[in-house]
């Protein structure tokens, strides 16, 4: 059995639902602008599969996201709401890239890290290849003034512009009205898109948003439940899609998951609750996306304010059961990852009788993970100390006793369905140096840790992206999270 292995198609909404979050966004934006993308594609005459592909490239728009939040964060600050005032900008060209005018090639490097890490999530995902070219140049526009690579015209994939089209039209319809809604896509006709494409969108405007009003026009079998219907995929992709937000989170996810699998081994919980939490551990941090890096990067004691946006973070990962379909019990579990037996947990404040076991275990699996790895603020514990301190925890009942013992004791675990590494692939080197730079260090610092040069580290990083066929760190370390060389 393949704990990790679940329907395309959810995994698809959760990317959509974490990019939401990275955004800024109400969390049925993407579904909405996924609806109206698909049927703009069929308005322009495109087959089944050209809109599914539609639905689908509108869907995976903010899959890059989390990709290049430190890099957001380091221009605006407020990653997700920096993000957000973007989208807002009623400029008739790119609100990305006015927003990012004057701040040298923020517009390109920003587009060439999120497209990048978008088309190999798309490959990954077994998307087609007019699907992952398009994920590919997302920002791309009609007039030759986009990202990455400047496409024009007819270079640019129709799946691009109906996403672009379309997520416009559902947002600017919702913060300005209908009528600017139409004036601001008219403006960026024959620039963003092609006219004829904005002059049809503008024409079924009113209907299409109509028919959105009603919940039951984002349900039921259409093009892309049939395109997706069957095929499954790895839940793996998400977990370190996630995880992406934070260099430090590197690989955060799936040694939660596979320590809370093992502890419910040891636990006695049955085939199908070690399946669920499993799966739960790897989605538990979703929520994460809504936060800002700078609030997730901050050492010590958090502001009020910023405290509550952390206290949300597992609310958000709840939510997520109403968007992703099988998904909806583990999004559940997965929420109680930071509740504590004692109550001072968050966000629900519940106690242990109020907490199901599996969210016990995950929720001691999560704090096990987090003290054995590095943050900005501090060092890694030992596996010793990081034990000794969840025992202490335990004792002074934020945790169960019996689920910290199950995760500390010493015994063969579980069998993994972690990927074998590709054997050969890197040498061992590079796979160090990889591992530096996935957590995002520096060439100087990765050569201090590794008490090299950084023109080592420059030649050593040069060769990584050229053996997994990648330009930017974020596109890397997916790659070799997915192939289990981290």
């Amino acid at each position: 059995m393949d704990d990790s292995a679940v329907p395309l198609l959810d995994v698809i909404r959760a990317l959509a639902f974490v990019g939401d979050l990275a955004m800024g966004q109400p969390t049925d934006h993407s579904p909405r602008a996924a609806w109206i993308a698909g049927r703009l594609a069929g308005e322009l005459g495109a087959d089944r599969a050209g809109v599914a592909r539609a639905s689908a490239v509108s869907l995976l728009r903010w899959s890059g996201c989390t990709a290049n939040a430190p890099e957001f964060s380091h221009l605006f600050g407020d990653d997700v709401g920096g993000r957000k005032a973007l989208l807002a900008n009623q400029s008739s060209g790119s609100g990305f890239r006015a927003g990012t005018r004057g701040k040298g090639s923020a517009f390109v490097s920003l587009s060439r890290i999120h497209c990048e890490v978008s088309g190999d999530i798309a490959a990954q995902l077994g998307l087609d290849e007019e699907a992952q070219f398009a994920c590919r140049h997302l920002f791309e526009s009609h007039d030759g003034s986009g990202a990455p690579e400047g496409l024009r015209g007819d270079e640019v994939p129709a799946a691009v512009y109906t996403a672009s089209l379309a997520g416009d039209l559902d947002i600017f319809s919702r913060l300005y009205g209908l009528e600017q809604a139409c004036r601001l896509i008219e403006s960026r006709a024959d620039g963003l898109y092609p006219k004829a494409m904005a002059t049809v969108a503008i024409a079924r405007a009113n209907e299409w948003l109509a028919a959105l009003d009603d919940e039951s026009a984002l349900s039921g079998a259409d093009s892309i439940d049939a395109a997706f219907a069957g095929r499954s995929t790895s839940l793996e992709i998400l977990a370190h899609v996630i995880d992406l937000k934070l260099p430090w989170m590197t690989g955060h996810s799936r040694r939660t998951a596979e320590l809370a699998r093992n502890a419910a081994v040891r636990l006695g919980v049955d085939g199908a609750g070690q399946q669920r939490l499993y799966r739960a551990a790897l989605i538990h941090g979703m929520g994460r996306a809504a936060v800002p890096n700078m609030i997730w990067d901050t050492p010590g004691r958090l502001a009020q304010w910023a405290w509550e946006r952390v206290r949300l973070a597992p609310y958000w990962t709840g939510r997520a059961a109403k968007r992703i379909g099988s998904l909806a019990e583990e999004a559940a579990i997965a929420s109680y990852a930071y509740e504590r037996a004692d109550g001072s947990g968050y966000f629900r404040e519940s106690r242990r009788s109020d907490i199901p076991l599996e969210a016990r275990i995950l929720a001691a699996a999560t704090a096990l993970a987090a003290l054995r790895s590095a943050r900005p603020w501090r060092e890694a514990y030992s596996d010793a100390a990081a034990g000794d301190l969840l025992l202490s925890d335990a004792a002074a009942g934020r945790y169960d006793v019996d689920v910290v013992h199950a995760l500390l004791e010493k015994r063969r675990p579980a069998a993994s369905t972690s990927l074998a590494p590709t054997t050969g692939l890197l040498t061992e080197r590079e796979r160090e140096i990889l591992r530096w730079v996935s957590l995002g260090a520096s060439n100087k610092v990765t050569a201090q840790k590794l008490s090299i040069s950084p023109s080592t580290v420059r030649t050593h990083i040069e060769s990584v992206f050229c053996k997994l066929g990648c330009s930017t760190r974020a596109a890397a370390t997916l790659k070799a999270a997915q192939l289990g060389l981290l």
